[in-house]
């Protein structure tokens, strides 16, 4: 446990590593932050803090950085402070996502973007798990007498559509019926209890051959609509950090987190914890080698099964202050999807 001096000294060291990514010497610390000791103390507290793993040397004759062990005391330091007196000043943020998105996804599309500008780091946005939502409405509508579309609206607003074609004509009261014993059937289920099975009743309706071919499209629509659906901006704000100045030093980074399974794992953290209660992972604990230069500030939002997930992925050299409150105020506009 660190004393609350060098807890000040850590911090100022941090901070001045955030805002310039450069090593942080002792003078440099006692010229621009008002820590209250001498400089033989600073330099002292800093010999500690290395000798304790929270900083390192880079060069023998260069100043400091933080070190993952470093971030992570800064962090939970930083967690333990009541931020909520200045998430207030985000509120018109909130406001305007709620205000201009009508549907979800083009919520989470400007969730994203929102994050992005506010952190100038990427920001992944994950939708609802899509087989736990349930069925608003599901609509057949006849393009011509070959052809038709397949409408699904999910009680939180998503809506996904198939295209279905069929050999034979097909009228609209056919549709219509077909539509009718469909929504019937389905209406209030979630896509996952559609995918199970539908209910004992639906064994006899798979004789007529167009709600067989209807509800496989159904399912189709579903399975292509599963993924993760992440939404992910920001690639260029990474791009203009020191540490991925080369773009070699990015493809690693974004080829992980293209991965959703990689992706799930990465935001498990916080799809365990409540709403609004931000994790932090810093470089080594994402458990991926081409993430060990990355931090995820990620947080919870909704509940149950339309539970999603807000995270940004910036250098372990973040503003975390800025990060933490922006992923908090993204989670609290996304609250009541």
């Amino acid at each position: 446990m660190l004393s609350d001096r060098r807890q000040r000294v850590l911090a100022a060291l941090i901070e001045e590593y955030v805002a310039r990514a450069l090593p942080v010497g002792s003078r440099t610390l006692t010229e621009r932050y008002h820590l209250g000791v001498s400089p033989a103390t600073v330099r002292n507290e800093l010999s500690v803090l290395e000798d304790g793993g929270y900083i390192t040397q880079p060069h023998t004759s260069a100043g400091r950085v933080p070190t993952d062990f470093g971030y992570r005391a800064f962090v939970d330091n930083l967690l333990s402070c009541d931020l909520a007196e200045d998430d207030e000043r985000y509120r018109p943020v909130v406001d305007e996502l709620r205000r201009s998105a009508s549907e979800l996804d083009a919520l989470l599309e400007q969730t994203s973007s929102a994050l992005t500008r506010l952190t100038d780091c990427l920001s992944i946005v994950l939708a609802p798990s899509v087989l736990n939502l349930r069925i608003k409405q599901l609509s057949l509508v006849s393009l011509t007498p070959h052809k038709a579309l397949v409408v699904l609206v999910t009680e939180d607003g998503q809506v996904f559509n198939r295209q279905m074609e069929f050999a034979d004509e097909v009228s609209p009261d056919e549709l219509a019926r077909v539509q009718r014993f469909l929504g019937d059937a389905m209406g209030g289920k979630s896509l996952q209890e559609v995918e199970d099975g539908l209910g004992e009743g639906m064994v006899e309706a798979f004789r007529d051959p167009l709600v067989r071919m209807a509800l496989d499209e159904v399912l189709s629509c579903l399975q292509e609509s599963a993924p993760s659906r992440a939404h992910r901006l920001g690639v260029s704000s990474l791009l203009t950090k020191p540490e991925f100045s080369q773009s070699q030093a990015l493809l690693p980074v974004m080829r992980v987190l293209e991965d959703d399974t990689v992706l799930l794992h990465i935001l498990d953290d916080a799809a365990r914890q409540g709403a609004g209660a931000p994790s932090v992972r810093i470089g080594s604990e994402n458990g991926d080698e081409a993430l060990s230069g990355v931090s995820v500030v990620a947080s919870r939002y909704g509940r149950g099964a339309s539970a999603g997930v807000v995270a940004v992925v910036g250098p372990t050299r973040m503003d975390y202050s800025r990060v933490i409150r922006a992923v908090r105020i993204a989670s609290a506009a996304l609250e009541d999807v």
